[in-house]
């Protein structure tokens, strides 16, 4: 049986302020609070809510045979509790219907696969317990940032438990192969491969409401009449797409929502169904092996990362950044965690580039992407004056740490010392306890025996006593 694995992925990063040169040492807080309540909230309204009403639709329609796969950022998911804590929620029900599965991927949304492997463990750790605490799921298939992937970066995913990955199916890994097939990697062959059919993806992302499209206007039934006419050995169809398509690339008045919702009716008579990417690596077999030599994505033509690191800005940027990885990990400074998070952000270094021209990219809140250079540096040098403020420059990072490692050793000594000093307080007091009765009973006084009554002299009468003198 066909079936559709159907992917939405939910980003948004935190925005930074604009902030200048003189600002670094005075200002601390680097973020655009407008701008985030702004963007998150529309994007929100107009996509991730009825997007969410339409799936849970959907599988109540099915009686929960449409199936799909939500990933979401950490990053994102703080800004939703803050600023759309009913979207948290709506979430949440989704998750108790079954037929949601919510993927791991790193907390920042960052690029931190292609420069970290301990950095990187440690926000794949951070986002999985995010979700676990959320949703009550603990994901098993991966994908990460941007659908980044390589043959080192399989070789760190299946470190840490995963069953799968989903990624892109770009032609010049695939060659004649067809993206419509699970494979596993050729580095670590247990690590099952989930790749995004671009052609059939990008058909409702991108040309859903194009005119001069030549088979525009899209219609569910004309949808799944192409996957149905695939080969009949091609086992799953990968649907991978950023959930703002439905309502803001695709806004709600091009038909979208009903598109969507029409979908499982139309793959239910064509005898095709819908497929978490757990059941897919679960139950489908490999076809084969892929080698990724260098990282690939699912951006542009040449599917690679060169979108984010394709310039002397943003690999400037990107080695300043990593190069404070250690120094942050030994960090307990809630806030400095917070800024790091929040400045790994993929789309900080997006905003940079230079392939579409020198203007405004149109995502991006800049007007260029030397002007995006420029204030992220000035954010990231005060971030750097306050790492090392604690965590000297002139200390090297092996000393430094093994400095922290002996505080850490003393206090954690400290704390059991202090322990065992109240534990033997308390056994001394109870030990007092125990004795007091004894003691008390040793050195009671005796009982006093009643006082005897004194005797009174008997009361003579007068006449009696008279008498006796005259004898």
């Amino acid at each position: 049986m066909k079936s559709i694995c159907l992917y939405l992925q939910i980003h948004q990063p935190f925005r930074l302020k604009r902030y200048r040169f003189f600002d670094i040492g005075r200002d601390h807080y680097y973020y655009d609070d407008f701008a985030n309540e702004d963007v998150i909230t529309r994007i929100a309204r107009n996509s991730y809510m009825p997007a969410i009403e339409a799936i849970k639709e959907m599988i109540v329609t099915s009686e929960g045979r449409f199936k799909v796969a939500i990933s979401a950022s950490g990053v994102v998911l703080e800004q939703l509790e803050v600023y759309v804590p009913e979207l948290i929620d709506a979430l949440k029900d989704l998750a108790k219907t079954g037929c949601v599965e919510f993927l791991s991927e790193t907390y920042a949304h960052s690029l931190v696969s292609l420069s970290d492997i301990d950095e990187f463990r440690a926000q794949v750790k951070d986002h999985d317990d995010k979700i676990y605490a959320l949703f009550g799921q603990r994901p098993k298939v991966f994908r990460n940032t941007e659908l980044i992937f390589s043959d080192e970066i399989a070789t760190m995913i299946a470190s840490m438990g995963f069953k799968g990955v989903i990624t892109e199916g770009a032609k010049h890994i695939l060659g004649w192969k067809s993206p419509n097939y699970l494979y596993s990697s050729i580095a670590v062959p247990k690590l099952k491969m989930l790749l995004r059919n671009d052609k059939f993806t990008d058909d409702i992302a991108r040309r859903f409401s194009d005119y001069e499209w030549s088979e525009y206007p899209l219609t569910a039934e004309k949808f799944i009449s192409w996957i149905e006419s695939t080969p009949v050995e091609e086992s799953v169809v990968n649907l991978f797409m950023n959930c703002e398509t439905l309502g803001e690339g695709q806004s709600r008045e091009t038909g979208i929502f009903e598109f969507l919702k029409a979908l499982p009716v139309f793959a239910e008579k064509a005898g095709i169904g819908f497929i978490t990417p757990t059941e897919a690596v679960t139950k489908l077999r490999p076809v084969d092996t892929l080698s990724v030599p260098y990282p690939m994505s699912w951006t542009d033509e040449a599917r690679d990362v060169s979108t984010w690191l394709g310039n002397r800005l943003q690999n400037e940027a990107f080695h300043k950044l990593y190069a404070l990885a250690e120094r942050v990990r030994m960090c307990d400074d809630r806030r400095i965690k917070q800024d790091w998070n929040y400045l790994q952000a993929s789309d900080h270094f997006f905003f940079m580039s230079t392939k579409y021209g020198s203007g405004k990219s149109a995502y991006s809140p800049y007007e260029s992407p030397f002007d995006a250079f420029t204030n992220y540096m000035n954010v990231l040098s005060d971030f750097i004056v306050r790492v090392e403020e604690q965590y000297p420059a002139q200390i090297e990072n092996e000393e430094l740490n093994a400095l922290l490692t002996t505080i850490r050793n003393q206090a954690e000594e400290i704390e059991q010392l202090e322990k065992e000093l109240k534990s033997a307080r308390t056994e001394k007091q109870s030990a007092k306890v125990a004795k007091a009765p004894k003691a008390a009973k040793a050195t009671k006084e005796p009982e006093a025996k009643p006082a005897e009554v004194e005797e009174k002299p008997k009361r003579t009468c007068k006449r009696t006593a008279k008498k006796k003198d005259d004898k």
